[in-house]
């Protein structure tokens, strides 16, 4: 990978595996918009960035600062991508996808907001689960930018109350939400501790928060406590298990939710 800078801008060339709307409309994450430019814009860590694929480069606007703190993790650039789909395509099935989908990755994003997010996906689109994200952002996070907001920490939402989640049009999970951020923002469950222990450790830690169960557990545990070797299922994942009945296949071992995200995708695409 090659980093340039121009301006106030990022330009990124020889970055292997990486399509945006793949990436970033997938379900994984839920506060990236598509602009007209065909860019796509969001919040991460407190940062705005823009992003956009022109040619082979990538172009990002954004500081140095922000990227070798915020960016450069948050799309997993210093890891071999290529390599980690060439070793994925020993299976048939996951080979045919990737040839059909390449460029899907993992986010790195910050565990406090993929648990909220998730917790608040259960039984949920992800048209009403960003349409709750982006009023809760909007409503209680900081202004980074014209029109774009921080994720709220959980000292901020630990001072409201279950009806002002529910406002947010949260639901039922309102009060799931309400004992979470109660518990972290006094300490009773320390994120970053999660993020250290290993994944049946952190998963048994995660079910037994208030309100989420295995599915909300490992979609945090993959897409915001960094472990690559979760794997989530929920109904579209039970239908492609079918496919594997003595079990998922060695080539996935340590690299299982790169796989899922591609079966994942497959399924939604292919099995109706």
């Amino acid at each position: 990978m090659i980093i340039r800078q121009e301006e106030n801008r990022i330009i990124l060339e020889g970055v292997k595996c990486l399509d945006l709307p793949l990436t970033l409309d997938c379900g994984q994450a839920f506060r990236w918009e598509e602009r007209e430019d065909g860019s796509w814009s969001g919040v991460a860590f407190g940062k705005l960035l823009n992003i956009k694929k022109d040619g082979e480069r990538f172009i990002l606007k954004t500081t140095p600062e922000d990227f070798d703190a915020v960016w450069r993790g948050y799309f997993d650039l210093d890891r071999d991508y290529a390599a980690i789909c060439e070793r994925l395509k020993r299976d048939p099935l996951v080979s045919s996808t990737i040839d059909e989908y390449y460029g899907i990755r993992i986010l790195n994003q910050e565990p406090w907001e993929a648990l909220v997010s998730f917790i608040i996906s259960q039984q949920n689109n992800i048209k009403r689960i960003k349409g709750i994200i982006n009023r809760l952002c909007r409503a209680y996070g900081a202004e980074v930018a014209d029109g774009w907001y921080s994720f709220p920490d959980a000292e901020t939402l630990s001072a409201l109350s279950v009806e002002d989640f529910e406002a947010l049009g949260a639901g039922y999970r309102s009060k799931y939400l309400k004992r979470l951020a109660d518990s972290v923002s006094q300490g009773i469950i320390d994120l970053e501790k999660i993020k250290k222990m290993n994944l049946a450790e952190a998963r048994a830690a995660l079910l037994g928060i208030y309100g989420v169960g295995i599915k909300v557990a490992d979609c945090a545990l993959l897409f915001g406590f960094r472990f690559l070797e979760c794997f989530p299922v929920d109904v579209w994942m039970k239908r492609v298990l079918e496919f594997y009945p003595n079990g998922l296949p060695e080539c996935f071992k340590g690299y299982e939710g790169v796989a899922q995200q591609y079966l994942f995708h497959w399924a939604r695409n292919n099995l109706k």
